[in-house]
Formats: structure tokens, C-alpha cells, sequence
């Protein structure tokens, strides 16, 4: 429920493996929707965690750091987490992170999906820096923001 005792709608993001960019992305939309007054959730999981499940602990230390040069104090401790279907169809908007590397996953582990997602692009570290992946994603999430701030509902959701 959202401050007005309204039920929040539910975004989730997605990433190869929920350890760095789709981590990020959900604190710092958390964040920023609790200061805009929006009854909006964001979550995130992975959709790679099952090809490489050996990653460093719950969060990059990249996107920690980042999180609280930007102020945001409440970051959740947990480790990454493989999404499944009911995830996917209990939210209002998915959002990958980048369409190049997710899509086809999407399509392989949960077909139909692939069609049903908004995409960004923002590279993994093996093609940006964290300083230069994080700061697209801070924008794109102000984007988004923005973006619901001015409609209750973006146009591309996840609700067919």
C-alpha cells in the first residue's frame, strides 16, 4: 500500500544476473518514487542467475557506492534472485536493462514475454564502465519517473 492506502503497482526490473544494474535501478526508482508521492514499487530479479550463479554477495559494491553518493539510505541486503512467471504477470511494468542481452533470454525462459517488456539499453561491465553504466541508469529511472509523475500508467506496461 502507498501512503494514501492505495495499492501500489509493481515495476520490475531485469538483468542478466540481479547483482548491478537491475539492483541499482530498483533502489534508486524506490527512492525517487517516495519523494514524488508515487504509488509505484519497484523490484528486480535476474534472468541469467541460473548461468552464473557465483556472484560476489548481494550487490556491487559499484552500485552500492552509487546508491549512497545519491542519498539513498535504504538498500535492501539480499542476494540476487532468478525471476519467474508470476512475477513477471503480477507487474504493471517490466523494464530490461538491456535488449541486446535480454530479450532472448526472455524469450527462451518465458516466451511471449519478449514482446511484452519495455527495453533500455545499458551495457553490462564488459562494455561500459560502472561510473558510465550507473549514470545512464540514474537517468533513465529519472526518465521513468518523470514519465509516471505526468500519466498514471506508462503506455508500454506489461499488462496485455
Amino acid at each position: 500500500m502507498s501512503g494514501d492506502g492505495t495499492k501500489a503497482q509493481r515495476l520490475l526490473f531485469l538483468c542478466t544476473g540481479n547483482y548491478y544494474r537491475s539492483r541499482f535501478a530498483e533502489a534508486w526508482f524506490n527512492h525517487l518514487a517516495k519523494h514524488h508521492g508515487l504509488s509505484w514499487h519497484a523490484g528486480s530479479r535476474a534472468l541469467g542467475l541460473d548461468e552464473n550463479p557465483t556472484l560476489a554477495g548481494p550487490m556491487a559494491e559499484s552500485a552500492r557506492a552509487k546508491l549512497q553518493s545519491l542519498g539513498v539510505e535504504k538498500i535492501a541486503a539480499r542476494l540476487p534472485i532468478q525471476v519467474v512467471e508470476s512475477e513477471l504477470a503480477n507487474a504493471s511494468l517490466v523494464i530490461a536493462i538491456k535488449q541486446a542481452e535480454h530479450r532472448h533470454r526472455l524469450a527462451a525462459k518465458h516466451p511471449g514475454w519478449e514482446d511484452r517488456v519495455r527495453y533500455w539499453h545499458v551495457h553490462d561491465v564488459d562494455r561500459a564502465t560502472p561510473t558510465v553504466a550507473l549514470a545512464e541508469l540514474e537517468t533513465a529511472v529519472c526518465e521513468l519517473i518523470d514519465e509516471l509523475t505526468s500519466s498514471p500508467m506508462p503506455p508500454e506496461s506489461a499488462q496485455a
